[in-house]
């Protein structure tokens, strides 16, 4: 908490972005090949005849001319990811975008906050949904973006809504927004290759020839080495660490100087935040539901709402309100002045 705004958490983000492209071209060769031998196993490729080591053999030899024409079709997806990647995230969310004109406070609040910290106002939007929930996109300086539910717009008060803005502004400056969009346009490109491996072994019933007595082995070894290169991209999601998020809400704090603020807006949102959109999107989200139950929390991309308001009462000096009930939280004699929600 501590090193909220520091020059050397830019620096750990902008490492695991180096890793995150260095790792790439690691999983890519392992999904390939494993895939190759899967392909040969069941006769859609053709094997040696001989060993079982000839036929892995000549898989890797195929290797030269594949993996080359892989990395074509991941550098298509990546320049349209880059490019459209807003796009594609406004079209499955719904989200469109607002100008001051149409949400004059939403739009003041966002553009004050990038104001003191000397940033150039991110794009702001809103999707027309009931949920609570909120999202920072963009890759550079010009090109981020935050997005927000009505939900949250009509549900917080202006201080807990310029909290969540502060968290999602936070994600910008620590370049953590960056990391997660990467991040989510290489996780795309696996779901093609993933989808592409199930596909094969789905029609493999349909044709192929099936003599190759090293058909089993080869199955089973390939489908290994897809299991590592799928097992590298969990690691690698995991270098993304859940800090990322106390980090944000701890900045939140900081720019605002109210942690109040940020601990009753978590409280609203906790159990409300259920918002559709692929997994690598919802990496994004202020709350990403389920909140880490069990095996799920192993993998979780985000800490429990407990987890993080604890974590503000104990390092920002903030107070606990309890969880919420759709009403006004119960007031205390050093409660903040009493403000209203911000019109949608």
């Amino acid at each position: 908490m501590a090193a909220v705004g520091l020059q050397t958490h830019i620096w750990a983000n902008n490492t695991r972005s180096v890793l995150l492209l260095a790792g790439f071209p690691v999983l890519m060769i392992f999904i390939i090949y494993g895939l190759q031998l899967v392909l040969m196993g069941f006769g859609f490729l053709p094997g040696t005849g001989r060993g079982l080591g000839d036929d892995m053999a000549l898989a890797a030899s195929w290797l030269g001319g594949t993996v080359p024409l892989a990395f074509v079709v991941a550098g298509i997806w990546f320049a349209i990811s880059y490019f459209g990647s807003q796009t594609m995230i406004d079209l499955m969310t719904g989200a469109r975008k607002v100008e001051r004109k149409s949400e004059p406070d939403l739009y003041n609040l966002l553009e004050n906050l990038a104001i003191s910290r000397g940033l150039r106002t991110p794009t702001l939007r809103v999707i027309d949904n009931d949920s609570l929930n909120a999202f920072a996109t963009g890759l550079h300086e010009g090109q981020y973006s935050v997005t927000v539910t009505r939900g949250l717009v009509n549900t917080l008060t202006r201080e807990e809504l310029e909290a969540v803005l502060a968290h999602e502004l936070t994600h910008v400056i620590n370049k953590d927004v960056r990391t997660m969009v990467i991040a989510s346009i290489f996780a795309g490109i696996i779901s093609v290759i993933a989808e592409l491996v199930f596909r094969g072994l789905l029609y493999s019933r349909g044709g192929g020839r099936r003599d190759n007595k090293n058909a089993m082995p080869l199955i089973l070894i390939g489908l290994a080495f897809a299991a590592v290169g799928f097992a590298l991209a969990i690691v690698i999601r995991m270098l993304l660490s859940r800090t990322r998020e106390y980090v944000a809400d701890a900045g939140a704090v900081e720019l605002t100087k109210n942690p109040d603020a940020m601990i009753s807006a978590l409280r609203k949102v906790e159990g409300r935040s259920s918002l559709k959109g692929p997994d690598e999107l919802q990496q994004l989200f202020l709350d990403n539901q389920p909140n880490g139950v069990g095996l799920e929390g192993l993998f979780a991309t985000h800490p429990s709402i407990q987890k993080r308001v604890d974590a503000l009462v104990r390092f920002g000096g903030g107070r606990d309100p309890g969880p919420w009930s759709g009403g006004a939280f119960a007031p205390t004699p050093l409660d903040y002045e009493t403000s209203t929600p911000v019109a949608g």
